[in-house]
């Protein structure tokens, strides 16, 4: 039998959307507040408080959460200094790699009274010995106008090197590299990577700007979100990938 943990918290608001889902599907009656992006699960049904990069704060103190949880990335720093300045505990992730996420996720349903739920033992065991497409060399745009790439130490980039890819860009000190149009067009790769968030490229809008890769169209929530949808990321993206072949 799993040993329970009491949960360090009763009232969480989280601007991440991989973890609202992740902490959604460990205690969801803990869960108050999200941001509007965050999708999943489909049936969430709580306060939402404006987007990542600029969430109403006002908003989120009104729910009263005493664990708010936010990414270095996804959300601003002053906005994590206004919370903690109103007395707010907030939960900060990074994670570069799939094992710092994994880890990382282990720690905050600890906080949610579960430190091991089945959907985080199912993502642990998934990326034990996952499947591969490579090795391949590839370049994995985020954006255009302008044009921005995976650089170094990504999440994203560490998912892909477990899967095969190898990252054209992995060395540059950079972490999302701006390319100009010349640099895309010369972009010497097997495979250019297109996922369909945060920005949604498509077989009509990205794959033209680079003549020399094959494109692969691959799911944003799989490649860049930490949470449940790790424990299917790395059938969901080789089967993708496998499709650019």
């Amino acid at each position: 039998m799993r040993a329970s943990v009491s949960p360090t918290c009763r009232r969480v608001v989280c601007l991440v959307p991989s973890l609202t889902e992740a902490i959604a599907a460990t205690a969801r009656p803990l869960l108050v507040g999200a941001t509007d992006w965050c999708s999943h699960p489909a049936d969430l049904d709580v306060a939402r408080v404006g987007g990542t990069k600029w969430p109403d704060l006002d908003r989120v103190l009104a729910l009263e959460p005493d664990l708010v949880v936010a990414n270095a990335e996804e959300n601003r720093a002053e906005d994590v200094a206004a919370l903690r300045a109103a007395g707010v505990r907030v939960w900060m992730t990074a994670p570069a790699t799939v094992d710092e996420a994994l880890d990382t996720l282990g720690r905050l349903c600890a906080e949610l009274g579960d430190p091991d739920p089945a959907w985080l033992r199912d993502a642990r065991a998934a990326w034990q010995d996952p499947p591969t497409v490579g090795p391949v060399d590839a370049v994995v745009p985020i954006w255009r106008r302008p044009w921005m790439v995976l650089g170094r130490d990504t999440f994203a980039g560490d998912v892909l090197a477990r899967l095969g890819v190898r990252n054209l860009f992995a060395g540059h000190t950079d972490r999302y590299p701006k390319l100009s149009r010349e640099q895309v067009a010369a972009a010497d790769a097997e495979l250019v990577v297109l996922p369909d968030e945060p920005y949604a490229f498509g077989p009509d809008d990205g794959p033209e700007a680079w003549p020399r890769a094959r494109p692969a169209f691959v799911s944003g929530r799989h490649l860049t979100w930490y949470g449940p949808s790790l424990a299917e990321a790395p059938e969901v993206l080789v089967e993708q990938l496998r499709a650019a072949h």
